[in-house]
């Protein structure tokens, strides 16, 4: 019994150490060390065993548990960036729905009476050329690249946040709209895609088969964790720019913990810290709960709700839908 607790307690301190990796993602950039970043995606998954192993303990009567539930402190903010209760109430003024339509919605026709259903004052689009909404009474912004803004209301200024790179993708579309007579700047974000087929990441009982796919997987993941941290640099120094409050909103294609999370939502508020209930879990595509899916926004601003609309599945991801208070002026 003593070597089972032994194998445990190290299996425990391990876990420990590998949860506090996932907190230097906040300060370590991918180009310098990408493996912080690689240990966000199995945030999860750690943290269920971390707090099994810790009531483990504290079943056991182990003065250890004491130490492990203290060291889990640590971790009570990044678990909010997936789970999280929040009662906000207040006026909303401004409505916001961002959606991965993914590939355009591949001619699926219940995304466009979807989208205008919402009523919405801003229309976030990822993967869409966005050809197919022309909805009575709003305005669209879309240069190209895959990103469209739809808008009730006035659009002061449009532009694409170019990485002046062939080999990246352009990761945001900057729109300056005027809202009940006050600019405010959106920002529509979708970052590098990993690519990976359904096969790519299914395990089977083929153990070569098996160590060869994570060797695959691992290959993507670097160099994309590596482009992330410019496009993360290039929209960042828009936000930093911004004469006006900034509502930031889309696919970051990046879990919570990540770099990418830490470095887009640095000066901002995430929307479902504030006013989100139960899981943010946003990509269904995979049984594997994923958020990747984000509305950051000035502290000027204040989140009053936070949906993911999981009574639709009309892409394979969910969308998300925020309210915004402008009473913080």
């Amino acid at each position: 019994m003593k070597i089972f607790r032994l194998i445990l307690f190290v299996l425990h301190l391990g876990i420990l150490f590998l949860l506090l990796g996932t907190l230097l993602n906040a300060y370590v950039p991918p180009k310098v060390f990408p493996w912080f970043n690689l240990l966000s995606l199995g945030f999860p998954v750690l943290m269920i065993l971390y707090i099994i192993l810790t009531i483990f303990w504290v079943l056991s009567w182990k003065k250890r548990a004491f130490v492990f539930m203290f060291a889990g402190l640590a971790f009570i903010n990044p678990v909010k960036h997936w789970v999280n209760y929040s009662d906000k109430k207040g006026n909303s003024e401004i409505k916001v729905v961002s959606f991965n339509t993914r590939a355009g919605g591949r001619g699926n026709k219940e995304i466009a009476p979807y989208l205008k259903s919402q009523n919405a004052d801003v229309l976030f689009l990822q993967e869409d050329a966005g050809k197919d909404y022309q909805f009575e009474g709003y305005q669209k912004a879309n240069p190209g690249g895959g990103l469209t803004i739809l808008t009730k209301h006035k659009i002061i200024k449009q532009q694409i946040i170019d990485p002046q790179d062939e080999n990246v993708r352009i990761p945001g579309l900057q729109v300056d709209i005027e809202i009940n007579g006050r600019i405010y700047r959106f920002i529509d974000v979708y970052l590098n895609p990993f690519r990976f087929e359904k096969d790519m990441v299914k395990l089977n009982g083929n153990t070569d088969t098996n160590e060869q796919k994570i060797k695959d997987v691992v290959k993507r993941l670097i160099p994309t964790f590596k482009k992330h941290q410019e496009q993360v640099s290039l929209i960042h120094k828009v936000i930093e720019n911004s004469p006006y409050p900034v509502i930031l909103a889309g696919d970051f294609n990046s879990v919570p913990n990540s770099y990418e999370y830490y470095h887009l939502s640095d000066g901002l508020e995430d929307a479902f810290l504030t006013s989100g209930k139960g899981s943010a879990t946003s990509f269904h595509d995979y049984k594997f709960p994923i958020r990747i899916d984000y509305v950051f926004s000035s502290k000027s601003l204040e989140a009053i709700s936070y949906e993911v609309d999981r009574s639709i599945s009309i892409s394979d991801h969910y969308p998300v839908i925020v309210k915004f208070s402008a009473e913080n002026k």
